[in-house]
């Protein structure tokens, strides 16, 4: 089955959809002129400090307030920092007014603002490069033992007091050179931004992040994808830049789409899937559905058996079939619509322990598909089963009414 990654313009949106044939399997929508924050590195200014929350609210614009936590900071770059400080870490303190160099973590999410970490991380293809944690890390959807060892291996003598590395997805079996090379950049990237950074004015942008179309490219397992297909010369252009100059060993996957005849959108219906996407019942094969509701605090997905019951005798057989079946459905709308957070999932009760272990089982199988971080928590004693997946970007239903 091909993979691509499809990347359009739609009026003042960049939508970019990531296809497994022709089943669309993650989307994001992004207005042309937005300037986005998540990800890029300011210096910012220390506004106020809540003693009863242990955290702070730093300007990174101005009027643009976003909250630091002074509990997961314990490493702060400061512009104003004296040599001692930067030597006994111990004896830093923030200050009202102080400038920190700090990293847009979370976008903001209706009344909450953005959230900034001193904790900043450099990403790259292969890997991220992370101030305040010197470990070395490997991500554990890479399983493979000896492979592991071998990047391990390869990183530990990169091994540095003020950053570690977390070797990304992308890394498994590829050739150490490449590695090597990234590493040098994603160091040098950082040298400057602790060298120069703290001698800028206030509120500089230090680090942009690439555009998001730019960022599924590099985080889209690019050996998995076959080709990176737009039909717009402005974003062919700026991904061949992109590629050319980071990921050379991809820039022969890039495909401009010249067909007159029917627009690219069109023929793979991205509009109409992002429709679907957005509504709240998913029908499945067997006749079952899938009911999704988004909530303030969390989301619910609730299971039904519809038409799927209709003149059977096996019932508990019966059950477990539609339960696999939208097992499998979930975790591809989760990621279709980029639901995160907490999420609680009724399923059809079933009386058999072992029915309920084979389905855990599948959830966990069909998460591990997923690139962004989602774990199964357990099944409470009602039945429910509670999953959490890492908070990112925007929910899809989000970034359709921020384009409309």
């Amino acid at each position: 089955m091909s993979q691509k990654l499809i990347i359009t313009k739609d009026k003042s949106t960049i939508i970019s959809a990531f296809y497994q044939g022709m089943d669309m399997v993650q989307v994001s929508l992004n207005p042309i002129n937005d300037e986005e924050i998540l990800g890029n590195i300011y210096l910012g200014k220390v506004k106020n400090i809540v003693k009863n929350i242990n955290a702070a609210f730093v300007e990174i614009a101005d009027g643009r307030m976003c909250y630091y936590s002074l509990t997961d900071n314990p490493n702060p770059i400061m512009a104003n920092q004296s040599k001692e400080d930067e030597e006994n870490k111990k004896n830093i303190q923030i200050k009202l007014g102080d400038e920190l160099i700090v990293q847009v973590i979370k976008e903001e999410v209706k009344s909450k603002a953005p959230v900034v970490s001193s904790n900043i991380s450099i990403t790259g293809k292969y890997l991220a490069l992370t101030h305040g944690k010197s470990s070395l890390g490997v991500s554990t959807k890479i399983e493979d033992s000896k492979e592991r060892k071998r990047l391990r291996d390869l990183i530990k003598s990169y091994s540095n007091k003020d950053y570690g590395f977390i070797v990304r997805t992308n890394s498994a079996f590829v050739d150490e050179e490449l590695i090597t090379k990234e590493i040098s950049c994603l160091i040098e990237i950082y040298k400057n931004i602790r060298s120069y950074g703290i001698y800028k004015s206030r509120f500089s942008l230090l680090y942009r992040t690439p555009p998001a179309y730019i960022c599924d490219i590099r985080d889209g397992y690019s050996d998995r994808v076959d080709e990176f297909v737009t039909d717009d010369i402005d974003l062919y252009e700026n991904m061949r830049d992109y590629l050319v100059n980071h990921q050379p060993e991809d820039k022969d996957k890039l495909r401009l789409y010249q067909d007159t005849s029917i627009s690219l959108s069109s023929l793979y219906g991205i509009k109409e899937k992002i429709k679907d996407a957005i509504k709240p019942m998913v029908w499945l094969k067997s006749g079952g559905s899938l009911v999704i509701q988004p909530t303030e605090a969390l989301t619910v997905i609730d299971v039904n058996t519809g038409k799927a019951v209709a003149g059977k005798k096996k019932v508990q057989e019966t059950f477990l079939r539609i339960n696999l079946e939208a097992a499998k459905e979930i975790a591809r709308q989760i990621r279709l619509r980029n639901i995160s957070g907490i999420i609680i999932i009724d399923f059809i009760d079933m009386a058999l322990q072992k029915n309920k272990d084979l389905l855990m089982e599948e959830l966990e199988k069909e998460f591990k598909k997923d690139p962004i971080k989602t774990t199964l928590v357990d099944m409470t004693a009602l039945g429910l089963v509670e999953v959490t997946r890492k908070k990112l970007r925007k929910p899809l239903h989000e970034q359709v009414n921020d384009g409309s």
